[in-house]
């Protein structure tokens, strides 16, 4: 992929939907198709040897099969009149017999997402790894939690970091589910029906799906797009989750926030015109590739509602929309994986905004100390104006607190220290960042 688009997806994953690929993948199934045929006694040997022979991409042009799909409509067309003009006179007849074009190129699709999903796994897994050395590194490491992007309670990075696992291995484990149930070989025919197999329809179907490795379907999916639609979603999802660890990244780097940085290295991050930027460049990435992913998702499931036995528009713009998709996932995935590698993490800036404020952040805390001794709505009201109080003197919240005789009268310096200690305000924080990593583990342990 060239442009703007590059930074945004990966080598590997472009290579793997490149239009060189989507052929060499609809050759497979030509050849995979003659051969099961030859295993059902209707295509003889020599024939089905002869045409799975030519099925090489390196023997055609692909940007000239691209330019002639312009006219015919699917590159299928042009691929299987080149096929069958470079094979012998005896084995012409029994190039792409029994299929129909909507066959090899939604095969070949799936054969690429295959493929796709593998890459995916893959720095997913990567992903999971770096959240899993964060959570378990800074499962001690207390900062403020935030909610509507105001401070609320002290957490630990740890569990910030925990929740990103326990996000990425949910998305492991569901990209995994769509190799069995949404994968499946696409082989219906004309119409639907393989009429002109036979009876041997079904029987060659079985063999084809043997000879690419994909589940045989109950019955061909034409223009019913619920699998693809499910890969889109898992996929829009997936890049959905990515933006969401990519922008806690972001508003941590906040200069007046400064709790995390991006790994620095040679000409990362800088600015043509402020020397003393440092970007999350990779975060930023990863949400432009998330929202790119998202838009490409939308489109393949607005394409569901095909017509009859065979879809006008909502295919086809599969055949864009579905390899982008892949590519921008991809770049998300990639993009928060380098966001994550090496994350500098600033525990005294944590520290230190966890005791901005005079230390608020501790107000809850406070309360539920104050609760058992005068009931919870006086005690919330009491911490309440103890509050206002030390924000309009620029005061620490304790010190307030231990000048008050309402608090005096029912709490002993000694727990309203405790009670102000964000050490012993963490709840099940530790639990939870121990199930996150055994959901992690179980989730790699997988196919």
């Amino acid at each position: 992929m060239t442009g703007a688009g590059g930074l945004f997806t990966t080598t590997a994953m472009s290579a793997v939907f490149s239009p060189r690929a989507h052929v060499a993948q609809m050759l497979r199934f030509e050849a995979a198709l003659v051969r099961a045929a030859a295993r059902a006694g209707i295509v003889p040997e020599a024939a089905a040897t002869t045409i799975a022979d030519a099925c090489r991409v390196e023997l055609y042009d692909v940007d000239d099969l691209h330019a002639q799909a312009a006219t015919a409509g699917t590159v299928a067309i042009p691929l299987v009149r080149a096929l069958t003009e470079r094979v012998s006179e005896p084995a012409r007849g029994w190039v792409h017999w029994g299929a129909t074009s909507q066959d090899a190129i939604d095969t070949a699709l799936v054969l690429q997402m295959r493929d796709g999903l593998t890459l995916l796994r893959d720095d997913l897994r990567g992903l999971c790894a770096e959240a899993a050395s964060l959570a378990e590194r800074h499962r001690r490491t207390l900062m403020v939690g935030r909610t509507l992007l105001q401070q609320a309670l002290p957490i630990t990075f740890g569990l910030k970091a925990a929740r990103w696992l326990a996000l990425a291995a949910r998305r492991l484990e569901a990209l995994d589910a769509l190799r069995a149930d949404a994968l499946t070989l696409q082989f219906g025919g004309a119409a639907g029906t393989l009429a002109s197999l036979g009876d041997r329809g079904l029987e060659v179907a079985l063999h084809l799906a043997d000879e690419l490795g994909l589940p045989l379907p109950d019955l061909p999916w034409h223009a019913e797009r619920d699998r693809t639609a499910t890969v889109a979603a898992a996929l829009g999802i997936t890049a959905g989750a990515m933006q969401k660890i990519a922008v806690d990244v972001v508003l941590l780097a906040q200069t007046e926030v400064g709790e995390a940085a991006e790994a620095a290295s040679a000409g990362k991050g800088g600015s043509s015109a402020m020397p003393q930027k440092r970007n999350p460049v990779d975060a930023v990435a990863s949400i432009a590739a998330s929202r790119l992913a998202l838009a490409l998702a939308s489109a393949v499931m607005s394409g569901m509602a095909q017509e009859h036995e065979r879809g006008s528009g909502g295919w086809q713009a599969e055949w864009a929309a579905g390899p982008e998709l892949f590519r921008f996932t991809a770049g998300a995935v990639v993009r928060t994986r380098r966001a994550l590698d090496g994350l500098e993490v600033d525990v005294e800036r944590m520290r230190v905004n966890l005791d901005g404020r005079g230390g608020a952040a501790m107000s809850e805390s406070l309360a539920a100390a104050l609760a058992t001794r005068l009931g919870r709505s006086e005690a919330h009201a009491l911490v309440k104006s103890l509050g206002e109080r030390a924000a309009r003197e620029r005061r620490a919240l304790g010190d307030v607190a231990l000048a008050d005789a309402r608090v005096r009268d029912v709490l002993s310096d000694a727990e309203v220290a405790r009670a102000l200690d964000p050490a012993r305000y963490l709840g099940s924080a530790d639990a939870f960042i121990d199930r996150a990593l055994a959901a992690y583990r179980r989730a790699v342990s997988g196919p």
